[in-house]
């Protein structure tokens, strides 16, 4: 059973792996893109919570990546981030990702014995 709440909660905390992130090899700052003046409010809503949450916090960072506000289908607002130019900069991590196919194999055998 689906239960629905009118009362928005932040994001459970899932356990998660360090990984060393290769640092961008030059600063990336683009500016913010225009949004229009019914997003403004909501977004700033947004941006609060999030910090509020922890989520994320004031920086005097030299980077920046723009926002993009996008309206979803039932009126709220989703915000979205350009992060187009810093993955530019960035260098590629070395870590493989698995295939699934070959993944869902193997556990398939060792359920088999």
């Amino acid at each position: 059973m689906r239960r629905s709440s009118s009362k928005k909660e932040a994001a459970p905390v899932t356990q998660v792996e360090e990984q060393q992130v290769p640092i961008a090899t030059s600063t990336v700052h683009r500016q913010q893109y225009r949004t229009t003046r019914d997003a403004v409010i909501p977004i700033h809503k947004m941006i609060r919570e999030l910090e509020a949450q922890g989520v994320v916090s004031k920086t005097h960072s030299p980077f920046n990546s723009p926002i993009w506000p996008v309206r979803k289908s039932d009126g709220e607002w989703r915000l979205t981030v350009d992060y187009r130019a810093l993955n530019e900069v960035t260098p590629p991590l070395s870590a493989a990702v698995p295939d699934m196919l070959e993944l869902q194999y193997e556990l398939e055998s060792k359920a088999a014995k």
